[in-house]
């Protein structure tokens, strides 16, 4: 996943003060490491440097794959909760559990943070309904 949305803590900014200083951008035809256009080559690491991300991330593969599912549930056929039980091997109920426990975590909204906000977003909206209908308020 691409985390260049995600602003870097200021430490590691003030750490690399010095070469954006330098550093002029490929749309003015310079790049850090020489080469000049856009022909200049993908890394050779640039795999290696995914699963470096994903794998320091703080999440672990079953969180990864409940942060996917959530996103993408409505493309498989079916109830959602049928589909939860085929994937994950678990009842909705605890699914509900982990991935309102995911929701409130610093490193799934660094891993997602738009869909991490939008279940915060909808979370809250339910939690006000409920509020409401138990003290007899409309909305």
């Amino acid at each position: 996943m691409d985390h260049s949305h995600v602003p870097a803590p200021l430490d590691e900014v003030a750490e690399h003060a010095d070469d954006v200083a330098e550093y002029a951008g490929p749309e003015h035809g310079d790049d850090q490491d020489g080469a000049v256009g856009p022909e200049r080559a993908t890394p050779p690491d640039a795999d290696l440097t995914v699963a470096k991300e994903q794998e320091g991330s703080g999440l672990s593969d079953r969180e990864r794959a409940i942060l996917e599912f959530e996103r993408q549930w409505w493309q498989y056929a079916g109830a959602k909760e049928q589909a939860i039980r085929e994937q994950f091997s678990m009842s909705a109920t605890r699914y509900y559990q982990l991935l309102n426990a995911l929701v409130d975590r610093h490193e799934a909204l660094v891993h997602d943070p738009m869909l991490v906000k939008r279940l915060r977003r909808v979370r809250a909206a339910r939690q006000r309904q409920r509020s409401a209908r138990r003290l007899g308020v409309r909305l």
